[in-house]
């Protein structure tokens, strides 16, 4: 995990064990997430008529006042602009749904992923030039994003890990995280969150450059991407100038107990004013 040759954040490299887990094929679409923004979506889909009481209990998004496509479309399109709570609470909305624990990967899991089994640069390969084939970024994207799975995967099948829009991670961004592990090994870390501004996020989006794309690369949300938001405090459900920021999920092959996911979905927004 990390770059010697990258950015100051990414140093040390260093050895990461990492517990068994499933990823999603995909960056969560608008096909997915829309049914949990809108309650009376969700009840027009359902073959009973009738949202399951534990499911209708999730407390949902607000419901956003800007058009939150961006006018980039919806079908099979990655789902944008959420906040880290809002992520979170969208998997609980899944564990009420299928009984099966989802969650945002930590950023260990998501580079493991993201390299299937590479060292080098980019999962495939040293050379920028060949972005193009796995990846809408600056150079390509028309700035916006595009359907998911319309690119080359990496060895693990995953599509979409570089690029088209960015992704939420479990971890507080903290710039000075690996230095702990030089010459160490690493046993599934994490850098849990205690507070509202940086979380980390990784795979760049379609707004980034290649350098931006590279697998070690961190990035981190900013308090700018709710500047422009009206509303006193700000939402704790939308980054209104962060189109370019979604999520992909993972699901622990041994999940935790059930208070620990309680615990891991329950926690309080924290007010941003």
């Amino acid at each position: 995990m990390g770059s010697e040759s990258g950015n100051t954040d990414e140093k040390p490299v260093h050895q990461v064990k990492i517990s068994p887990f499933w990823m999603s094929t995909f960056e969560v679409t608008w096909d997915l997430f829309e049914p949990f923004l809108y309650k009376d979506y969700e009840q027009s889909k359902q073959t009973e008529g009738k949202v399951p009481a534990s499911v209708d209990a999730v407390t949902r998004p607000t419901k956003p006042y800007l058009d939150m496509t961006f006018g980039m479309g919806k079908q099979n399109q990655p789902a944008l602009a959420m906040t880290h709570y809002n992520a979170i609470q969208f998997c609980k909305w899944l564990y009420m749904r299928t009984g099966i624990f989802y969650r945002l990967p930590t950023e260990a899991e998501w580079e493991y992923a993201c390299r299937g089994g590479s060292s080098l640069t980019y999962f495939f390969g040293d050379d920028a030039a060949n972005l193009g084939e796995y990846a809408w970024y600056a150079d390509n994207s028309q700035s916006k994003t595009h359907q998911v799975g319309q690119k080359k995967p990496n060895a693990f099948g995953l599509y979409d890990m570089l690029g088209n829009v960015a992704e939420w991670t479990c971890d507080q961004y903290l710039a000075d995280y690996y230095q702990q592990f030089k010459d160490k090994v690493a046993d599934n870390p994490v850098a849990v969150p205690t507070e509202l501004y940086p979380h980390a996020v990784r795979g760049g989006s379609y707004q980034s450059t290649a350098h931006e794309l590279r697998s070690a690369a961190r990035a981190f949300s900013d308090p700018i991407w709710k500047q422009l938001d009206p509303q006193v405090p700000k939402s704790n459900w939308w980054f209104p100038e962060a189109p370019f920021v979604g999520m992909r999920l993972v699901r622990p092959l041994n999940p935790p107990s059930e208070q620990e996911i309680l615990t891991y979905y329950n926690q309080s927004p924290i007010e941003d004013f």
